[in-house]
């Protein structure tokens, strides 16, 4: 066992700018693509994806002061840290269902692809940790290992479930062909928000609304375009930090920075990633006719998007008021703000880029989140003790936004036990989720008929 933690440290150790390359790699062999192509591709990949992680990195620099700033502003005094996903993910990796976990997600998912349930190979390991944090999670609730492992592998099922039926958002919204996003904590918003979209389509006046950055740039020339966007929305988040005339013009151009290099990025990234989906397509087709498969990615090549960016970076101020005027919450919002371009990447998806409807239906999201994040904020501590994590001076128990995204975990270990008070809402929740995701799901093809026509007649033509 211990050999098999070591191995799994060096492997998670790599992080994903090495190890997805390596995979990648293996992957480009046994799809018979040769290795020049292959390592060419697998390169490519690492080094977009360093390029992606520096985005970030910039991200999170300048937005970390500025929303700590905010917090001090306005006085909040909560007994709920957000510790931030880097905690989180150290935490599942360091619990002892981690080592098994991972090859038997793999095993499970090749399984789910053969019999069909599925059509995501998800080569994504190092985010694997989300699916792990359900299992460890529902561990500690439970200390019951058959019965974790089982919720585990459930919601991976449910998750490539997810990424396959928002597929041809990624495609035709993103522009990313063949890919599909198995991140559990934000694909699992996808039938609230695709549910919120299709109640917006009916109210009037607000359903005229448009406001993508196409419908922007048109309209308002240059101060439509990202980089203005990024520089006004930096701007403001430096004034509502107090920050000084220096500190708002060098919080400004940052965030623009990033509304333009982000998308250059995931460009490269893709330039990598193009051969190895096509090739596994190519693989697939000759010797399984008809069958089809998308790989599934980390949803960092998606943030990139000026509509996700424009939404995220509004939502800052909007979470930490939501964080102050929320009766269900007692999570102070902190290390998790800069991760808010994955939490509203279905919010925005939705509305195929329409900022107003992105920033309501984005809300919903952080309002479900700070519930959830609230009310698993015990049990995470839990887990974070048990791994020897030092739980921050002031804090009295951690959470996250991203902890608080996951849903599916959130249903399940509640249901566990009909004695727990959030049994009931736990119910509630499954039942309203599943008619959600039921009552949208033939909406994305829907919404995209006209691309998904022209992309099978083009292959028709091929």
């Amino acid at each position: 066992m211990q050999t098999l933690q070591n191995s799994v440290d060096f492997i998670l150790g790599l992080g994903p700018s090495v190890m997805l390359p390596i995979v990648m790699l293996i992957f480009g062999l046994l799809l018979r693509q040769g290795f020049n192509k292959s390592f060419r591709a697998a390169i490519t990949i690492g080094i977009g994806f360093v390029g992606v992680n520096l985005v970030i990195g910039l991200l999170s620099e300048a937005l970390g002061p500025a929303a700590s700033a905010m917090v001090e502003r306005f006085g909040l005094n909560l007994r709920i840290l957000d510790v931030g996903w880097p905690v989180g993910a150290a935490i599942s990796f360091g619990t002892s269902l981690a080592p098994l976990m991972i090859p038997l997600i793999i095993i499970f998912n090749v399984i789910l692809v053969a019999i069909n349930f599925t059509k995501t190979v998800n080569v994504d390991i190092w985010n694997f940790w989300h699916l792990i944090f359900s299992t460890s999670i529902a561990y500690i609730a439970t200390d019951n290992a058959i019965l974790a492992i089982a919720i585990g592998l459930i919601i991976t099922a449910i998750t490539l479930k997810l990424a396959d039926w928002t597929a041809p958002a990624v495609e035709h919204h993103f522009g990313l062909k063949g890919v599909s996003l198995a991140h559990s904590e934000t694909v699992n918003f996808a039938p609230i928000t695709y549910a919120l979209n299709k109640v917006e389509d009916k109210i009037p006046g607000f359903n005229k609304w448009n406001a993508d950055p196409e419908t922007l740039s048109r309209k308002f020339g240059v101060f439509g375009e990202p980089l203005v966007m990024g520089l006004v929305l930096g701007m403001l988040i430096g004034v509502l930090g107090n920050y000084d005339l220096q500190g708002v013009l060098t919080l400004g151009i940052q965030m623009a920075a990033v509304l333009v290099l982000l998308p250059r990025m995931v460009a490269l990234l893709m330039e990598g990633l193009i051969p190895i989906s096509e090739g596994a397509r190519d693989y697939i087709t000759k010797r399984f006719p008809g069958k089809e498969v998308y790989i599934g990615l980390d949803a960092a090549i998606v943030i990139g998007n000026p509509a996700n960016m424009a939404v995220a970076l509004i939502m800052v101020p909007i979470t930490i008021l939501l964080a102050i005027i929320l009766p269900w919450n007692e999570m102070l919002p902190f290390a998790d703000l800069a991760v808010l371009p994955f939490t509203v990447i279905w919010a925005v998806a939705a509305s195929r880029g329409n900022i107003i409807r992105g920033i309501v239906n984005a809300t919903v999201v952080m309002m479900i989140v700070f519930f959830i994040a609230t009310n698993i904020a015990e049990l995470t501590t839990t887990m974070g003790r048990t791994v020897g994590f030092d739980i921050p001076d002031g804090a009295t128990l951690i959470s996250g936004i991203d902890v608080g995204s996951h849903i599916l975990v959130f249903i399940f270990i509640n249901l566990l036990d009909p004695s727990n008070p959030l049994f009931i809402t736990a119910i509630i929740f499954a039942v309203i989720y599943s008619l959600l995701w039921f009552w949208v799901r033939k909406d994305i093809r829907k919404q995209f008929a006209e691309e998904i026509a022209l992309a099978e007649s083009q292959k028709q033509n091929t």
